[in-house]
């Protein structure tokens, strides 16, 4: 009886050491597997059996058998891509996926990811990541869904606020008796060469995405022969401007086909002469509406102010469609409103200086504001906050999960951030092949959560996570396995040979 228990115990050595082999060769098979955690196998005795001695009861042992094959959840290497959507996980969790229309949820640590032609955004294998629609400030939308593009569009955004913030040249001319007066859309050239001294021009859009060009031109005021502006304080530091747009594009129907097609705002800016910063300014529009653009009573200083304190004025691109814009050159009011000055540029009596619209004591200049200084008339900083049709050009993922679009007219948009999870219990959870884990009733149900947050790790955009099998940790296991192996078949054929002799005793 005992020598037929040895043969049993060679016999659980030969199958624990071949299971382990087995370990051993699926880590080393996947040293090159994106996201693999190797496997380890531990072994433990079996119930011994207990037999009577001369001592007395004694045990003897029964074989060995392999108590677990635990995951070893270290983080591997990361291997850097020039695919932007490669992602791996710096630290703990997983990365939430699932077949498209399912509600099973696997799990990997295999971030290998791309938009397929319906713009889901799946692994090699066609599963869907899972993440939170963002808002367009960037906070999370609804529940965990699966990530895909609805559309790969950015819609126009028409423009609010202008900025173009100039050096006049202080020892400039004055180059027409109105700047406003030279200006005639009928003409060829609506306005010469010789009319003006500076311009710029910034590039806005309507609510179609359409762009149009807002040229804002400056000339500076002669005192002894101005027609409109003799009452400006300070007259040898002011300087008279338009801002005026295509005429064709201008569909304002007091305007249509009147000389004045075209002129958005007017009015005058005026300099300290001895630090040469912007110090006043007036501001005038036209009822859109008006019946004649071209009688200054209509031109009313400007009551309508933007949140920020700027000065408005209503262009009309497409036809029916008021578009509203604001104009900085460099200072806003902190007050309720543009007050102060005239009430149109009709009543302005050279007797009695014109103030700007900006009171006193509601005066801000702002930290980029426009100068006259003795140079080059030039624009320092021009802006405007609309845009055209964009198209998506490509994705990028912050280290926080947020996946933003980038698109061709310039805005970059929150789309997604990608979700992961942990569990209580990782050894617990079941392989599925393909990268993948289920969770399992051992395992606990999945914590979800923001990379970055809760314990979870941080995304590494660019990269994927390698293997993390030791090979020459595995060749040395793989020896002593090997050599564990050998060692019970010998037990084997030695407990075989110990039968023959005992059945030979027979003959």
């Amino acid at each position: 009886m005992g020598i037929m228990s040895s043969l049993y115990a060679g016999i659980s050595g030969l199958s624990t050491h071949g299971n382990a082999m087995g370990v051993i060769g699926d880590n080393i098979a996947n040293v090159n597997t994106i996201g693999f955690k190797s496997s380890r196998t531990t072994f433990e005795d079996v119930l011994s059996q207990s037999i009577s001695t001369a001592s007395g009861s004694s045990q003897i042992g029964r074989g060995a058998t392999m108590s677990d094959v635990d995951t070893l959840f270290q983080q591997g290497s990361f291997e850097s891509t020039s695919n932007a959507t490669d992602l791996a996980i710096s630290d703990n969790g997983f990365f939430i996926v699932s077949p498209q229309g399912s509600e099973t949820q696997y799990y990997t640590r295999s971030g290998q990811f791309r938009f397929d032609s319906d713009g889901y955004f799946v692994n090699p294998a066609g599963y869907v990541a899972m993440g939170w629609a963002l808002d367009e400030d960037g906070n999370d939308e609804g529940t965990l869904a699966e990530i895909q593009l609805s559309t790969f569009t950015s819609p126009p955004e028409a423009t609010e606020e202008v900025t173009a913030i100039t050096n006049l040249n202080a020892n400039d001319t004055s180059r027409s008796t109105s700047l406003f007066g030279a200006w005639d859309a009928t003409a060829a050239d609506t306005i010469g060469d010789n009319a003006y001294g500076y311009q710029t021009a910034v590039r806005v859009y309507d609510s179609l995405g359409n762009s149009h060009d807002i040229t804002v031109f400056y000339d500076k005021m002669d005192p002894a022969n101005s027609e409109y502006y003799d009452g400006v304080i300070d007259a040898h530091n002011t300087w008279e401007y338009i801002v005026t747009c295509d005429p064709d594009a201008d569909q304002r129907a007091g305007f249509i086909g009147q000389v004045q097609q075209g002129v958005l705002m007017r009015g005058t800016l005026t300099y300290n002469s001895s630090t040469g910063a912007l110090s006043s300014l007036t501001a005038f529009t036209c009822d859109p509406n008006t019946p004649d653009p071209s009688d200054d009573a209509n031109w009313e200083a400007a009551t309508d102010w933007s949140t920020n304190g700027y000065p408005e004025f209503t262009a009309n691109f497409v036809s029916g469609v008021d578009q509203v814009m604001s104009v900085q050159f460099g200072a806003r009011s902190t007050g309720a409103a543009w007050t102060g000055g005239v009430a149109n540029i009709g009543d302005i009596d050279p007797a009695d200086p014109l103030a700007g619209n900006i009171p006193t004591s509601s005066w801000e200049p702002q930290a980029l504001t426009s100068t006259q200084y003795a140079s080059s008339s030039t624009t320092i900083y021009q802006t405007q906050d609309g845009y055209g049709t964009g198209f998506l050009e490509n994705v990028s993922v912050d280290t926080d999960g947020v996946m933003v679009g980038h698109y061709s007219n310039g805005q970059i948009l929150y789309l997604y951030r990608v979700g992961l999870a942990k569990f209580n219990n990782n050894q617990a959870l079941s392989k599925m092949g393909g990268n993948l884990w289920a969770s399992t009733r051992a395992s606990g149900d999945a914590i979800t959560g923001h990379p970055g947050e809760n314990g979870l790790g941080r995304i590494s955009p660019n990269s994927l996570e390698q293997s993390n099998v030791d090979i020459a940790s595995e060749f040395v296991k793989m020896i002593s396995t090997q050599r564990g192996f050998q060692a019970n078949s010998r037990i084997i054929t030695t407990v075989d040979t110990m039968l023959q002799e005992l059945i030979n005793l027979v003959r």
